[in-house]
């Protein structure tokens, strides 16, 4: 595989038998980000649990203290007054029956969905459309409310949703490198204590396996397991 002078130009600044810690982690890729557009901050971590088993499973949300740094596209799929409710609350669409035909032609310019319970039996039906893209609302992420106001103010001001995979592996975005450190800091932070207050009670063993971030053209960079299992006091 050809690798760049420029990602060349990081891997020499980085060593990758080392765990470092977040901030020494986040300062390495901020400052070796030189491309053309804002870089992710992203993270992956791997649990020892086997998602195959239901009481293993490790789903949730939070809310970042300093937001995604992305425009999230929001829909609310609902009946009635809860629209209207829905769009002053900021939310980029809402309705019914013209969403779901939407959907069901492959419009899919959106980046979460959220539901009043009474739109759920007609969505559900789109399951197989909405399954694979990871948009099927859900009452575990706070998706399927009757508060369709705290709902698209909570994903507006930056709160995700993420789950572990087959594999293992939580994978998230916890922010922008055009943040300040602080803030990277800070959201990565609360998305580690998020995971770590979710280990299920059937997990046993080392709970954390490894932690990594990266940018989205960066390296990953190994972070002590220590430092994210200390973070839950």
């Amino acid at each position: 595989m050809k690798v760049s002078k420029r990602y060349k130009a990081i891997k020499e600044k980085i060593d990758t038998k080392k765990e470092y810690s977040i901030e020494e982690a986040i300062k390495l890729l901020k400052s070796g980000s030189n491309v053309k557009f804002t870089e992710s901050l992203d993270c992956a971590v791997r649990l020892g649990v086997d998602p195959r088993h239901a009481d293993q499973m490790v789903r949730g949300t939070v809310s970042l203290p300093h937001g995604t740094g992305k425009e999230v596209r929001v829909l609310v799929v609902t009946k009635g007054p809860k629209a209207e409710e829905a769009l002053n609350a900021g939310a980029d669409y809402a309705g019914f029956d013209e969403y779901l035909a939407k959907i069901k032609d492959g419009w899919a310019e959106i980046d979460v969905i959220i539901s009043t319970p009474d739109a759920m039996p007609e969505l559900g039906k789109l399951g197989r459309v909405l399954g694979p893209k990871g948009l099927m609302p859900n009452p575990k992420s706070g998706t399927v409310t009757t508060d369709v106001v705290t709902a698209v103010k909570e994903v507006k001001a930056g709160k995700i949703e993420f789950r572990v995979d087959k594999t293992g592996i939580v994978h998230a975005s916890v922010g922008k490198l055009s943040f300040d450190e602080k803030q990277l800091i800070e959201n990565t932070q609360a998305f580690l204590n998020t995971i770590v207050k979710l280990r299920p009670s059937a997990a046993k063993g080392q709970y954390i396996k490894s932690f990594y971030i990266t940018s989205t053209m960066g390296p990953g960079l190994q972070v002590a397991k220590e430092v994210a299992s200390a973070l839950v006091k």
